[in-house]
C-alpha cells in the first residue's frame, strides 16, 4: 500500500468543498475516472454532473480518480476512499478528447486491469466510457470498453445504472446483452460484424466477430445519439469546489448546450445538436446557490453570447452581486452589457476565435464572422478597459494558401491597432473530425504544418505579437484517433509509455501507417463510425457551398440524414 499516495489524496480532499463520501455497504461502487490530471478534470462540468447524479442515488457510491503522473507510476487510487481501482465493479471513464485515450489504457494497466475487453472476465471491473470524442467515433476504444455511451449522460445514465444494479453480480454476457438493448449504449462485443448483418461495415477496419449473446435481437437496438431535450430539467453546475484547478475561483453553470452556427469543422457544434438554452429563471436560481460558495459565476457553453436572453441574464446576475466569467462569446453577437459585466468583474482578457485570417476561408469553414464584426468588438473591448485579447486560429484548413497564413498575422496586427490591447495569437492545426461536414477531408501533413507555423511565427514577430501553437506532431496523433478504427486499440495497448516515440513504434509493429488515417476518404468508402451513430441529426449537407473538389459525391452526402 502506497501511504504517500493515500496521504496526498487526503490532503487534496481537505481542500475541497462538496465532496460526497459514502459507505460501500449495500451500494453499487462506481469509479468515475477522468483520464487527465486532477487540475484539468475538476474544471469539467461533465465530470461534475456525472458525480452529482450517481451520488444522488441512495444505492450507488461514486468516487473519482484521475490520471495524474503519480497515478500512472503506481497503483491508481480512488480519491474519496483511497481504494485501488481494481476494487470497483464498474470503472466509468469520462473522455473529452482523443489524446486522453492514451491515459484510459495506461490507467487500466496501472490498476492491473487487462486493457482489452476480450482479455477480461467477470472477476474484472466492467469498463464503460462516454464523452464527445467517443460519441463521434467510439471505434478506437471499442475493443477496450465493455460499453460506450453515445450522447448525453442525463438521458443515458438512469436506465444504464438500473441495468448495472440488476446485472453486475451475474453473468457478464447477460449484463452486456441487457446494456446493448438500451438507447444510446454501444456494446462492441455483442454487436454482430458478419456480412449481411444490418450492422456489418465492409472493409478491413473491422474484424468479423459473432455475438457473445445470440439472444440479442439487433433489429431492436437503438444506437441513435441521445440528448436531453429540456436542460431546465437537469442541473449542470459545479458540485465539488476546489482551488486546485484552473477555474477554482468560479462556480460553473452550463448556460447552453450545442451551437446553432454550424461551423463545418466543429465537433461540439455537431455532436450537441440541437442547440438548447437554459431559462433565465433556472440560471438565476442556480447562480443564487453558487454565490454561497464563490463570488464569480462562470457561464459555460459553446457560444454563451448567443443565448437569446443574454442581456437579461447578465442584468439579473449582476443584481445578485455576482461577478461574471464566460467560456466563449462571438464578435458578431456582441453584447455590450455582457462585456461591461466582464470588465467590472476584473476580466483582464477576452478571447475571440476568428479561426482564419481571410474572409474567403472563414466563409468556407462556416465561420461567418466579418472583419467589421471583429473591429467593432475589439474597439469596444479597448474602450471598456480590456487589456488583453487572445485570438484563436487554425492552420492547415481546406484550400489554405500561403496568403491565408500570412493574413492571420495581418489581421492580428489590425486588431491590436483597433483595440490598443495586448494581443496573443494561439494556433492549432486543423483536425478533421468524425460526424462533422469535414469528416472526409485530408489533414495537412506534419511537415507542411510546421513550415506554415514557422512562416506565421516570423510574420507575427515583426508585429511584436506572441504566438502559442499546438504541436503538429501531437495533432497528427489526434487526427489518427479522431477518425480511427478498432485496430488502434491494439496500438494503445502495446504502448509501454505515453510518448510519440512509443506511439510510432506501436503503429509500426501493428503494420499501420498514420497516413492511411489522415488521408482524404473516398466518397463511397465506409466510415468506421457510420454503423454506430446511425440516424443522428447530423447532416453532411453542411458542405453546401464548398468547392466541388472537396465534396465527395455519393448520393446521400449532401441531402440525407445519416
Amino acid at each position: 500500500m502506497d501511504w504517500s499516495a493515500i496521504a496526498a489524496a487526503r490532503r487534496r480532499l481537505a481542500r475541497e468543498q462538496g465532496t460526497i463520501v459514502k459507505d460501500w455497504g449495500g451500494r453499487l461502487p462506481i469509479a468515475l475516472i477522468y483520464p487527465h490530471t486532477y487540475y484539468a478534470g475538476m474544471s469539467s462540468l461533465g465530470l461534475q454532473t456525472l458525480y452529482g447524479f450517481w451520488n444522488s442515488l441512495p444505492d450507488v457510491v461514486c468516487e473519482r480518480a484521475f490520471a495524474d503522473p503519480d497515478a500512472l507510476r503506481s497503483e491508481p487510487l480512488a480519491l474519496e476512499s483511497q481504494r485501488p481501482l481494481s476494487d470497483f465493479p464498474v470503472l466509468a471513464f469520462s473522455v473529452p478528447y482523443e489524446l486522453d485515450y492514451w491515459n484510459v489504457v495506461a490507467l487500466l494497466k496501472a490498476a492491473g486491469v487487462p486493457p482489452l475487453a476480450a482479455e477480461r472476465d467477470k472477476t474484472h471491473p466492467l469498463v464503460i466510457a462516454g464523452g464527445p470524442a467517443l460519441t463521434a467515433n467510439p471505434e478506437p476504444l471499442a475493443p477496450v470498453c465493455d460499453a460506450i455511451a453515445i450522447g448525453e449522460g442525463e438521458v443515458i445514465l438512469p436506465p444504464l445504472t438500473a441495468a448495472l444494479r440488476e446485472g453486475i453480480t451475474g453473468e457478464r454476457s447477460t449484463l452486456l446483452a441487457a446494456l446493448a438493448r438500451l438507447p444510446g449504449v454501444y456494446v462492441p462485443s455483442v454487436m454482430f460484424q458478419v456480412p449481411g448483418s444490418k450492422f456489418h461495415v465492409p472493409g478491413s477496419m473491422f474484424q468479423a466477430q459473432r455475438s457473445q449473446s445470440p439472444n440479442v435481437e439487433l433489429e431492436t437496438w437503438n444506437l441513435e445519439r441521445q440528448y436531453a431535450a429540456d436542460l431546465d430539467a437537469f442541473a449542470t453546475t459545479s458540485v465539488v469546489l476546489t482551488r486546485d484547478t484552473e477555474f477554482g475561483h468560479l462556480y460553473l453553470i452550463e448556460a447552453a448546450r450545442g451551437c446553432g452556427r454550424g461551423c463545418r469543422f466543429c465537433l461540439v457544434g455537431q455532436c450537441y445538436r440541437p442547440v438548447r438554452y437554459r431559462s433565465v429563471a433556472r440560471l438565476v436560481e442556480q447562480a443564487r446557490a453558487g454565490l454561497r460558495h464563490r463570488r464569480t459565476i462562470g457561464l459555460v457553453g459553446a457560444a454563451v453570447s448567443d443565448h437569446p436572453q443574454i442581456d437579461e441574464l447578465v442584468g439579473e446576475l449582476r443584481r445578485l452581486g455576482a461577478r461574471l466569467a464566460v467560456s466563449s462569446w462571438r464578435a458578431d453577437a456582441l453584447s455590450a452589457p455582457l462585456l461591461q459585466a466582464l470588465v467590472e468583474s476584473d476580466a483582464r482578457g477576452v478571447t475571440l476565435a476568428p479561426e482564419a485570417g481571410t474572409q474567403r476561408l472563414r466563409r468556407l469553414i462556416g465561420k461567418n464572422i466579418m472583419e467589421e464584426h471583429l473591429e467593432r468588438a475589439v474597439r469596444l473591448a479597448g474602450r471598456l478597459g480590456v487589456q488583453e485579447l487572445k485570438l484563436y486560429f487554425m492552420l492547415g484548413l481546406p484550400t489554405e494558401s500561403a496568403e491565408d497564413v500570412l493574413a492571420i498575422a495581418d489581421l492580428a496586427a489590425r486588431i491590436a491597432g483597433w483595440s490598443g490591447c495586448r494581443v496573443t495569437v494561439s494556433v492549432a492545426p486543423f483536425v478533421p473530425k468524425a460526424q462533422t461536414p469535414f469528416q472526409r477531408l485530408a489533414m495537412a501533413p506534419v511537415a507542411v504544418l510546421e513550415e506554415r507555423l514557422a512562416r506565421l511565427r516570423q510574420a507575427l514577430r515583426r508585429h511584436g505579437i506572441t504566438l502559442r501553437a499546438e504541436s503538429p506532431a501531437w495533432s497528427a496523433v489526434q487526427g489518427v484517433l479522431a477518425r480511427g478504427d478498432r485496430r488502434l486499440a491494439a496500438v494503445l495497448a502495446a504502448m509501454p509509455e505515453n510518448t510519440l516515440a512509443a506511439w510510432d513504434a506501436a503503429m509500426s509493429a501493428a503494420g499501420l501507417q498514420a497516413t492511411d488515417y489522415l488521408r482524404q476518404r473516398a466518397a463511397d468508402e465506409p466510415l468506421p463510425w457510420r454503423h454506430v451513430v446511425r440516424e443522428s441529426v447530423i447532416r453532411e449537407s453542411g458542405n453546401q457551398g464548398l468547392p466541388r473538389s472537396l465534396i465527395p459525391s455519393f448520393p446521400d452526402y449532401l441531402s440525407q440524414e445519416r
